[in-house]
């Protein structure tokens, strides 16, 4: 039997802002076990943003950076391939009806974007957030008759292949849009 955690967090009566949440999302931060620094800007960013909740799509690492980014806002957390198993594998969170499901992406074989759309399907969401690749990646899919988007925030620490980043996502009336923040630029000026 499979770990799937699933939650309501936010209905359209408690949403702030002219009934539009903004989230922050982030993976693959590995502090403190490859990287000794979290960058400032992601902090700066969801302070300055006013994120209401923060997703964290695996490979946390440390219980102390859920416990910091907790004083910014709420955090829901899945497991990756090197978290403790204090955290679900999986995880369903709604806000304003749009379904957004969690998973790192190291269960999952190949780590592709057909695989993926069978997760999301699978998990009957709207939003599919996973990491594990370190790297930035959004597309939207029609696959099946159901309309799939498919997001990976990538790394703010340890980048492969791309620019580290993390996400501000926006919600209002089952719509999500973003903006990508780069803490530094690399020479593979990606995304």
């Amino acid at each position: 039997m499979r770990k799937q955690t699933r939650r309501r967090l936010v209905t359209k009566g408690d949403l702030s802002d002219g009934d539009r949440m903004r989230i922050g999302i982030l993976s693959d931060t590995h502090y403190p076990d490859k990287t000794s620094y979290l960058p400032d800007l992601i902090f700066d960013i969801f302070g300055r943003k006013k994120v209401e909740l923060i997703l964290h799509a695996g490979d946390l690492t440390a219980p102390s950076v859920k416990e910091t980014l907790e004083e910014i806002a709420p955090v829901v957390v899945v497991r990756g391939n090197l978290d403790l198993p204090s955290y679900p594998e999986e995880q369903v969170v709604e806000v304003e009806k749009l379904r957004i499901g969690m998973i790192h992406g190291h269960q999952l074989y190949p780590l592709d974007t057909q695989t993926l759309k069978y997760k999301a399907l699978d998990m009957d969401v709207d939003l599919l957030i996973f990491g594990h690749t370190h790297r930035f990646f959004f597309e939207t899919y029609e696959f099946m008759e159901k309309r799939v988007a498919i997001l990976n925030p990538g790394s703010p620490t340890v980048p492969r292949f791309s620019d580290p980043t993390f996400v501000v996502g926006e919600i209002k009336d089952k719509k999500f849009e973003f903006e990508t923040f780069k803490p530094w630029e690399t020479q593979w000026k990606y995304p």
